[in-house]
């Protein structure tokens, strides 16, 4: 559920681009849709009901979503305020490449890596895996921000917006499949162990 949350301000974005030049009239009130500004400002304020939304559904405020709203408030404000679509398009490279720190960070100066910290108390892992998953999802921020980069630098802004929307969600399920694929021959192990304790 928190992952289709997560998407929701990504497609409203996509969505709202579309309508670029079309015109709402709601009684003496008219709005014409101006390409990715509209689109900015619905992002941010999609974002931060979906933060809003996932703290009432989890009882606390999800650090990652927080931060997320965070960037997008700061470069998707920028862009509307200076009419600069360029800052909105660096977001995703800027907030991922910091979590590529934040994650190696953690990973040379701390005991434990990010995900174990998250993740240890319901996964019990050897620690060359969670090395590996570390590794696995700094590498993915490392890609997806730098992609984002080239799409922005070397296609059209409608090209970028539409990658946004489909490679968020290439990116999430590759990470996915992969963590997966990582995790799943520990999580067999220990069910095998704990069925022979349980004869």
């Amino acid at each position: 559920m928190k992952q289709v949350l997560e998407f929701i301000p990504i497609v409203l974005f996509f969505v709202v681009y579309q309508l670029d030049g079309e015109q709402v009239t709601v009684g003496a009130l008219s709005y014409t849709f101006d390409g990715i500004f509209s689109a900015t400002a619905v992002l941010i304020a999609a974002t931060a009901l979906q933060v809003v939304v996932a703290r009432l559904m989890a009882g606390y405020w999800d650090k990652r979503s927080v931060w997320t709203f965070v960037a997008v408030a700061i470069f998707g404000g920028a862009t509307l305020v200076l009419r600069d679509q360029t800052f909105i398009q660096w977001k995703p490279t800027i907030f991922n490449w910091g979590l590529a720190v934040v994650f190696v960070a953690f990973q040379l100066f701390s005991e434990r890596s990010l995900l174990e910290r998250a993740l240890g108390a319901q996964l019990a892992l050897p620690r060359g895996v969670w090395t590996r998953l570390n590794l696995l999802w700094t590498a993915n921020f490392i890609i997806v921000g730098a992609l984002n980069l080239f799409v922005a630098y070397r296609y059209s802004e409608a090209f970028w917006v539409s990658y946004k929307l489909y490679s968020a969600i290439g990116f999430t399920l590759v990470l996915t499949v992969l963590t997966a694929l990582l995790v799943s021959p520990h999580l067999q192990a220990q069910d095998a162990v704990g069925s022979g304790n349980s004869d």
